[in-house]
Formats: C-alpha cells, sequence, structure tokens
C-alpha cells in the first residue's frame, strides 16, 4: 500500500490533505512523506513507524552510548554526510545502519561494497541522526570532507604575503560560508554565549561557552587546513580589515538563524599560531528581562523594588565580567519605565535595546565617553540614568553629582562583593563624603547553573564531611544533581540564575564610609543587623530548593 494511503487508513491524515500534499509537490520525483513532513503535517516519527510495519524494518531510538565507536571508522565519512546514514552496531557478520530513507537502497548498497560487509537497515528521525553524525563526526564534517577533496588546497603559511591569504578564501568562498554558518548555528541551537576560534601550533580549536563553561566542540582536524579561510570570512562579515594580522580588531554583524534575529560581537587578537577570534552571541528572545526569572525573590525583591523607585541616589550591581550585572539593571529598568519618567542609558556598547527607554553607545574615537555623555544627560531633563560602568574617578564624581542633584543613577562596578563596592569608589579618588550621602544601595551577583530537568535525581552525600562547614549539612538532608542526559549534553545542567546578596545603605554604614572604614568593618555591621545575605548563604539555599549543586555554588563564590 502506498504510505500516503496508508497514512490515510491510519487516520493520520485526511484524504483531502493527500490529495492536497500530492498537487504542493516541488517536482514528480519528490515524494509524498516527505512533502507531508515539509508541510507539518503528519510527524516524521509517524511515518517511520509506518515504513516499519510495511518494509519491516525496526525503529530504533538513538542513544550516544550505544553507538559502537570502531564501525564509525570502517564506514567512509563522505558516505555518512552523502546519504545521512549512522553506523550504529555490529549484527553478526554484518552492521546495523541507521537511516530516515528506507527507499534509498543504493546508498545501503555503496555503503556494503565499501566495508565488504552484510549492512542491516534501522530506522530512525532524520534530526536524530544529523545530531549523531555531529556528534561523532564533527560541526561542519560534511562541508570540510567536500573542500578536503578539492585540488590544489593546501595550509597557507603565516609568513607569505596576504594576497595569498585572500586568494584561498575567495577560492573557497562558498564552502567557507557554509562552514562558517553551521559552527554558528551549531553554537546558537547549543544556547552558547560565545565562540572562541583558538590557534594552536598543530589544531585550530573551537570551543563553546555555555552556561558559563567552555565545552570543546567536535570539530574535525581538518579544520585547521582553512584557519585563514574561516578568519578572513569572520573579518568580512564584522567589516574588518582583513590585511591586518598584527593589531587586534574589533567588530560586529548580525545574523537570522530560525526566524530570531541576533547579534553577534567580535574579537579579533593575533596569537603565537595566528588570529585568535572570540565571537560573543547576544540573542535577545533567549533573554528574560523579568527580575524574578533572573533569581531575584523574597525578601531580596521586595527590598530591591522599593531602591528602584526612589526618586534619587545610585544603585549599584557588582560582579565580575559575565555575571549578568547589565541584565539585571536592563530588567531593573523596565521594571520602572513608564510614559511619566524620562530614562536615559550610555552603554558600551548597547547590548539589548529597550521599549520607552533612550539609550546612548559611547564612541571613545570621538571623544564621547561616559563622562562626557552624562554631563550631556543632565541637561536633557531626565528622571533615571543608567551608566554602563564606572571605571574611572570622572566618571564615578558626574555619577555621584547626578545622583545628588535629584536623578536615579544606576551602574555597574568591578568588585567581589557587595561591601566592596564603597572602598572601590574611595580607591578610585571619590571624596567620602560623596559616596556616603548618595550610595543607595549596592547589589552583587554571580550566575550559577541550574540542574537539568530531564535528568534531576535526589541523593545523600556519601561524605557529608566533605560539604563546606557553613552549609550546616543535617545527616540524612537530601539534595539534588544532574545525571547527565542528551537535553544538557551530559553536564547535569541547563541554564543559569543569579544569586544576589543586597546591601542596603543605613545611617551607621553611612558614618562608617564618612570615616573610610574597611570592608571588613561594613561588613561585620552589615551583619549584625540581621538583614544582610550573603550570596553563599543565597546559594546554599537554593541548593536546598533543589535548583543546583553544592559544588556549583563553591565554584562561583568564597567564603
Amino acid at each position: 500500500m502506498p504510505i500516503g494511503d496508508a497514512l490515510v487508513t491510519k487516520g493520520l491524515i485526511t484524504r483531502e490533505q493527500l490529495d492536497k500534499a500530492v498537487a504542493d509537490r516541488t517536482s514528480p520525483s519528490e515524494r509524498i512523506d516527505q512533502v507531508l513532513i515539509r508541510q507539518n503535517l503528519v510527524s516524521e516519527s509517524a511515518i517511520l513507524e509506518v515504513f516499519s510495519e510495511q518494509l519491516m524494518i525496526p525503529v530504533i531510538e538513538l542513544d550516544e552510548g550505544q553507538i559502537d565507536k570502531e564501525l564509525l571508522a570502517l564506514v567512509p565519512a563522505r558516505l555518512v554526510h552523502k546519504y545521512g546514514l549512522l553506523p550504529v552496531a555490529r549484527n553478526g557478520k554484518g552492521i546495523r545502519v541507521a537511516t530516515s530513507d528506507p527507499y534509498n537502497m543504493y546508498a545501503l548498497d555503496e555503503v556494503r561494497t565499501c566495508i565488504n560487509m552484510p549492512v542491516e537497515p534501522v530506522l530512525a528521525p532524520r534530526t536524530e541522526i544529523h545530531k549523531m553524525i555531529k556528534q561523532f563526526y564533527g560541526v561542519g564534517g560534511e562541508v570540510l570532507q567536500e573542500m578536503v577533496a578539492e585540488a590544489g588546497v593546501e595550509i597557507i603559511d603565516e609568513a607569505r604575503i596576504e594576497s595569498e591569504d585572500l586568494d584561498v578564501q575567495m577560492a573557497q568562498e562558498a564552502s567557507v560560508i557554509k562552514l562558517v554558518n553551521e559552527i554558528l548555528v551549531e553554537a546558537i541551537d547549543q544556547r552558547a554565549s560565545d565562540i572562541h576560534f583558538e590557534p594552536f601550533e598543530d589544531d585550530f580549536q573551537v570551543r563553546y561557552r555555555i552556561d558559563g563553561v567552555l565545552h570543546v566542540a567536535n570539530v574535525p582536524p581538518e579544520i585547521r587546513r582553512f584557519q585563514n579561510a574561516i578568519v578572513s570570512r569572520i573579518k568580512i562579515l564584522s567589516n574588518l580589515n582583513i590585511a591586518e594580522r598584527r593589531l587586534p580588531q574589533d567588530g560586529g554583524f548580525k545574523i537570522k538563524v530560525h526566524g530570531r534575529e541576533i547579534d553577534l560581537r567580535v574579537s579579533i587578537v593575533t596569537m603565537s599560531f595566528g588570529e585568535g577570534i572570540v565571537l560573543r552571541i547576544l540573542d535577545r528572545s533567549s533573554v528574560q528581562l523579568v527580575l524574578p526569572s533572573l533569581g531575584m525573590e523574597g525578601e531580596n525583591y521586595e527590598t530591591f523594588q522599593d531602591l528602584i523607585h526612589r526618586p534619587h541616589g545610585i544603585i549599584l550591581v557588582t560582579g565580575p565580567t559575565g555575571s549578568g550585572k547589565t541584565t539585571t539593571l536592563y530588567a531593573a529598568l523596565r521594571e520602572i519605565v513608564s510614559p511619566e519618567l524620562k530614562i536615559l542609558t550610555i552603554e558600551d556598547p548597547v547590548e539589548y535595546y529597550l521599549e520607552g527607554i533612550n539609550q546612548t553607545q559611547i564612541l571613545p574615537k570621538i571623544g564621547l565617553t561616559f563622562a562626557r555623555a552624562l554631563r550631556s544627560f543632565l541637561r536633557h531633563d531626565p528622571d533615571v540614568i543608567l551608566v554602563g560602568e564606572i571605571r574611572d574617578k570622572e566618571t564615578a564624581e558626574v555619577a555621584i553629582n547626578a545622583s545628588l542633584t535629584g536623578h536615579l543613577v544606576f551602574s555597574t562596578l568591578h568588585t567581589n562583593d557587595a561591601v566592596t563596592a564603597s572602598t572601590r569608589l574611595l580607591d578610585m579618588g571619590v571624596e567620602p563624603f560623596l559616596v556616603s550621602s548618595s550610595l543607595e544601595a549596592v547589589l552583587a551577583q554571580r550566575l550559577v547553573r541550574t540542574i537539568c530537568k530531564h535528568c534531576k535525581d535526589e541523593f545523600k552525600p556519601e561524605n557529608p564531611a566533605m560539604l563546606p562547614e557553613d552549609f550546616g549539612y543535617s545527616r540524612g538532608e537530601t539534595l539534588w544533581k544532574g545525571r547527565g542526559c542528551k537535553a544538557c549534553r551530559g553536564t547535569g545542567f541547563s541554564g543559569r540564575r543569579a544569586l544576589y546578596e543586597l546591601l542596603v545603605m543605613t545611617d551607621e554604614l553611612r558614618e562608617l564610609i564618612l570615616n573610610a572604614a574597611s570592608a571588613s568593618q561594613l561588613l561585620e555591621n552589615a551583619r549584625a543587623s540581621g538583614a544582610f545575605t550573603l550570596m553563599r548563604e543565597e546559594g546554599w539555599r537554593i541548593c536546598r530548593d533543589g535548583l543546583t549543586t553544592p559544588e556549583e555554588v563553591l565554584r562561583v563564590t568564597k567564603v
């Protein structure tokens, strides 16, 4: 029975849908099942089940742990990429090969001829097969196989003249474009925040930063031969100077993936064995600019709500690079944005555009610095000002003066915790009386990975003594961790959330700052009040709530 009729008989589609699919074929050779999948009228899994019944070919679920690694070297990679096949396991004297197209007998025959062994087909969804091919053969493996097969392609010596690099880039342009695109899409699909291209003596490594941790991307070793072409392609995308290979360059470009517009910031630095590239991925659609979604809850959230609705003063968010400070400030601005408020921001660069907020990017080349923009802002009748970062005494003093003249100012500062923010400002040379009178609160934060919900498991520590003393573990207490699964790439973690500590200024703290007290004195006073919770303590709380692990809290916090 034809596949279309079988699907109608099973009630998976109607006769009218089948007739329409027949009429919508792009060519007479296009199979009707492919048309139905393309039109989302029936799932590929349902069609594979029908194929299985008709052709007596089993449907399997692909599992990384059950793939015979030795077979991967046995079957030529070009056939795997060409036909979308995957060697799965041995079967007596032959092998089992997963395919999503049981009618392509020529592909199976070619594999059989190449390895001189019997081949038994099994069925699996095309997307799952291609995911496993990327896992075992590397991202862009198909493109690299095609590029290696082309004649006259060799490694270009770093010392040769620039025109040779351009010639190679131009000769490989179509393939290089496809290769770079595949790496970008793979990184975005993996929820990466950064892509690192790193040149070494005998390797050109690609790494993705996922949930704050770097993972080596599985790319074929042949990628080393096309290092210069890849670098040139990214320079062209970023509108950078292709011939400049000595000085660092910064740029960016925009792409559209899965219907989403994504910005990429590019940084290129010359290393010992070539140019290293880091791409920062800014996916606006994946960022949740809502404070509770970021991890702020309970008393911290209520207090912070009160702070951001105050008429004046300065509120600082502190933490290392990449700890989510700007995201927290954006979420705070979204909480207070209204037609009654004039909100201005000066950033480096503007990462996400917010509706109802006037945003400006600094341009040091023409003299538009944080301090200069701030002075101009004060003549622009603002109610709220966001300064991307306080980097020097001049910016700090202008921001503080703005807060003292009736404006609410938000900014970030690079310090390890909340209590050292004021001492950092004093170290910059800001007068203690200015800091004491203007500072309303300091919010310090870190990002911790959250346990994957698909493989979350409870456990009781075998050796509780290994846990830090301040955790306060009670014998028999249940904790949680991730086993590792496909969804989390075996890490046990998926996504991140913030840990916060919020220091609100009191009269006693202002007096201590006025007297240039040390950070330890400020911490002692804040703890004595009983209203100050450390990030580490917040981390232990969410461990007990089953959101993260003690090891993850230890990774990002200190005693």
